[in-house]
């Protein structure tokens, strides 16, 4: 199930996150990712603010340049492939699904689909050969091991929108 995709409004946000590049499908790298983004935000002693995301920085298919990243009370010093800093406030388009992770890509589609049909400009532009976003989230509200039932998964697509040239 989506909900109607929509324009909103959405404050800054401190966070941390583990850069990696991956290629689709990457489902298997996944546990042992937020793994270690667990153990460097214990570190770290840091609070957790909200949902897990997955951050898409470049977007060249299959290959996406990531940030698999969790919203925390402070920014901290970038560690090996460790980053930190504010995810950006402003208008974004978005949509939530509930279902099953092997539908994202098409959830995504629904939402980019709506947008370019609602003449809607994103903030991103060409960079190494590839999509740059300035801020493109897949946000996890829940996950299997809180949630069996795959029908019953909730993730919200969101992509930054630019500041000016939005209808």
């Amino acid at each position: 199930m989506l909900t109607l995709p929509r324009i909103v409004d959405r404050p800054a946000v401190t966070y941390v996150a583990l850069k990696a590049d991956v290629t689709l499908p990457f489902d298997g790298q996944i546990p042992a990712i937020l793994k270690r983004l667990f153990s460097h935000i214990e570190n770290n002693k840091l609070k957790e603010g909200g949902p897990i995301f997955f951050k898409h920085n470049v977007i060249n298919m299959p290959d996406i340049e990531m940030e698999f990243g969790v919203p925390v009370d402070q920014a901290v010093a970038p560690f090996e492939d460790f980053t930190s800093g504010i995810l950006p406030a402003g208008r974004y388009a978005e949509i939530t699904y509930f279902g099953p992770y092997e539908n994202l890509i098409m959830v995504n589609g629904v939402l980019i689909g709506w947008a370019c049909q609602a003449g809607l400009i994103f903030d991103s532009g060409h960079k190494d050969g590839g999509e740059w976003f300035a801020n493109r989230l897949e946000i996890y509200h829940n996950g299997p091991d809180e949630e069996p039932d795959p029908q019953k998964l909730q993730t919200t697509v969101t992509i930054k929108l630019r500041d000016e040239g939005c209808h």
